[in-house]
């Protein structure tokens, strides 16, 4: 869900007010309370001083302009009040299920009807401490003998009483602390330093070719057409039951994604007849795009599905939004796994048409497509061509484009350009968040420095612990739990980049905006970890320490964590003495029936998928003592739990064959 580009100053003061009332940078004294509560005390009043101007504009910022709920629409008044609460929830502490925190409308109408909250000292700016030591909480691999997986068992859902947050505010200082350097004696210096060490030096004497300038004529009646009054009337009434199917069905989509498949709203959509886009009016058309661009996993039919929509968005004439094309570029490159230079020419192409042909300008949400797409197929010069364009056109980097950077780094090993985009990034006041340390984790590990990103994870563990627990895995301190979903992480996105509006506006509350954040290990920095110490390093004890510490944080466990595993057995197992025994794999194995008997009954979401079961099956084909007659087991018993396509039926069929005929690996 997109919040609209228009909110304003104004939003940005209501939230200042909804969140943060008692911030004492921002409380207005209580003089200027009281002269903006009674107009015959405003006149009277002095006239604030310079030293005192600072303070008067924020107090009427929190006051005589914060916007009342009729001052905004419903729609754009929703569209904050969830994003608020998004992280909000992902900021508290709780005691029960984590299943039990939810992002709805109904708490999001709790937050807009209450008033502010009483002044208390966890929102109070504290006196900076020093970081927790990493070595205190570190695990200890040699004490492991393999991984203890169990599925998460559902617990009793209990009234819980949110508590408040533990975690004081983070100041720029402490978030730099978070990534360390080389030593105390480097001098990391800019962002653009780096990219200029790796251009070409003989480049820079040529002047770059003048690019085309194309202009159309566009107003905005071409792209609302057609209205209410323009649309097709249904020549029948199949016609006229089937458009209100549709409509009904994209307003559920996009209000609760779970509760309508994209695939029946695609079968309703092309039950119209031709020419279909001109029954639908223009703000129907967009809500029809915006959910098929939004769907569970970007695959090649979600991709194909949103495409012929597309076709016939630009057969009928219609011309498509700067959202609806970025849209586009995106389907074109990410429904594949691995992105090679096809899905980098396809982009090219959709961004010239874009331009050229269409006349809509790239905006700097497509220029960070662009150089994501570039970045991952390994043509780094053309992404040192995008970023050079971005630059020239004027747009202003966003927590996009600096995490975009620091994979960039992490590709070519140049961890000093990591540290250098992590730096401006905290220096230009984005909000710090897992997603970015993440990236840092990630882009140290693939260079080879796995101590410093061990510290990283140890210090994000320590945040999200809170710094009063001695023991960090005491049960008198339980961790703060959030609850990741696709929609919910949409909202938080949103939320971050308008909290980096606030903080830029007013650098006083950015320790308290970055509190809001949520720092702590999610299921992605687990991934990693996984892949790297399991499938790269074969540490099989190091693995089962991560595993230990992602049940204490109740995250459940996922299907990729499994692959990793299975990965990890197919490659390092299969000798005498080795730690990847066939004991330690019938554990895993009986650990993801488990898994998946409870997502069947609605406990989870782990599913097999191909790559998960042909990972499995190569394990055993490695590690089992009777190769041929287990391997033909277990893929029975997956054939009966899996719901893949005929073809994927067919292609696991045909490599369960290749398996056998080639003797497994005898």
């Amino acid at each position: 869900m997109r919040v609209s580009s228009r909110i304003d100053g104004s939003i940005c003061g209501a939230i200042l007010h909804v969140l943060y009332p008692p911030l004492s940078p921002l409380r207005p004294s209580p003089s200027l309370r009281s002269s903006a509560q009674s107009p015959s005390s405003c006149s009277s009043s002095r006239l604030p001083t310079a030293s005192q101007q600072p303070r008067r504009c924020l107090s009427l910022l929190a006051t005589r302009r914060r916007p009342s709920p009729l001052t905004l629409s419903s729609s754009s008044r929703r569209r904050l009040l969830l994003c608020v609460q998004a992280l909000q929830t992902s900021r508290l502490r709780f005691d029960g299920d984590p299943a039990a925190v939810r992002v709805n409308h109904a708490a999001a109408a709790t937050v807009e009807n209450s008033g502010p909250e009483p002044e208390h000292e966890g929102y109070a700016a504290p006196e900076p401490q020093p970081l927790p030591s990493p070595s205190s909480s570190s695990p200890n691999p040699s004490t492991t003998t393999g991984p203890a997986i169990t599925p998460q068992q559902p617990q009793t859902r209990k009234k819980q009483k949110h508590l408040k947050p533990i975690r004081r505010p983070l100041t720029k200082e402490e978030l730099l602390a978070l990534v360390d350097p080389y030593d105390d004696t480097e001098e990391i210096g800019r962002v653009e330093d780096y990219l200029q060490y790796l251009r070409d030096p003989y480049m820079r004497g040529y002047a770059e070719p003048e690019q085309p300038k194309v202009t159309l004529a566009r107003t905005a009646e071409d792209e609302e057409y057609p209205s209410l009054e323009q649309v097709l009337e249904p020549a029948d009434e199949g016609t006229r039951h089937v458009l209100w199917e549709l409509r009904f069905a994209v307003l559920t989509r996009l209000r609760s994604p779970h509760k309508v498949d994209l695939d029946h709203i695609y079968e309703l959509y092309q039950r119209l007849p031709e020419p279909r886009m001109l029954y639908l009016h223009a703000r129907f058309r967009h809500q029809l795009l915006r959910a098929l661009g939004q769907p569970d996993e970007r695959d090649s039919a979600s991709m194909l599905r949103y495409f012929a929509v597309i076709a016939d968005v630009k057969n009928t004439g219609i011309p498509l939004t700067t959202a609806e094309w970025n849209c586009a570029i995106v389907f074109a490159t990410k429904y594949v796994g691995r992105v090679t230079d096809v899905e980098v020419d396809t982009a090219l192409k959709l961004w010239r048409e874009m331009e050229l042909e269409a006349g809509i300008r790239a905006t700097d949400v497509t220029f960070n497509i662009l150089f994501d797409v570039a970045t991952k197929a390994g043509n780094f010069p053309l992404a040192e061509m995008i970023y050079r364009e971005m630059e020239s056109r004027g747009h202003r980097y966003n927590r996009y484009h600096y995490t975009s950077l620091i994979h960039f780094f992490g590709l070519k090993h140049d961890t000093s350009g990591m540290r250098a985009a992590y730096r401006e990034m905290v220096e230009a006041g984005e909000i710090i968040d897992t997603v970015v340390l993440n990236a840092m984790i990630s882009g140290l590990l693939r260079s080879g420095e796995e101590a410093p990103a061990e510290r990283i994870y140890e210090r994000m563990k320590a945040l999200s612990l809170g710094p009063s627990s001695t023991n960090p895995f005491s049960p008198n301190s339980p961790p703060i739990l959030p609850v990741r979903t696709p929609l919910s992480d949409r909202f938080i996105t949103q939320a971050l980049l308008m909290l980096s509006k606030l903080s830029r506006r007013h650098p006083h509350a950015q320790p308290h905006l970055q509190d809001m954040a949520p720092l702590a290990p999610d299921l992605q920095t687990y991934r990693i970890l996984a892949n790297h110490y399991g499938v790269k390093r074969g540490d099989l004890g190091r693995v089962a320490a991560y595993l230990d510490d992602m049940k204490h944080f109740h995250i459940p466990l996922h299907h990729s964590i499994f692959l990793a595993l299975f990965k990890g057995f197919a490659r390092h197992g299969g000798y005498p003495r080795s730690p990847w025994s066939e004991q330690r794999l019938e554990g895993i194995w009986n650990a993801l029936l488990q898994a998946l008997d409870a997502a069947q009954e609605g406990e989870g979401g782990i599913e097999v998928r191909t790559w998960l079961a042909i990972w499995c099956l190569r394990a055993f084909a490695k590690c089992a003592g009777s190769r041929e007659r287990r391997v033909l087991e277990v893929y029975d018993v997956l054939k009966a739990r899996w719901a893949l396509s005929p073809e994927e039926e067919q292609f696991m069929g045909d490599f369960l064959s290749g398996l056998v005929n080639r003797g497994f690996g005898k």
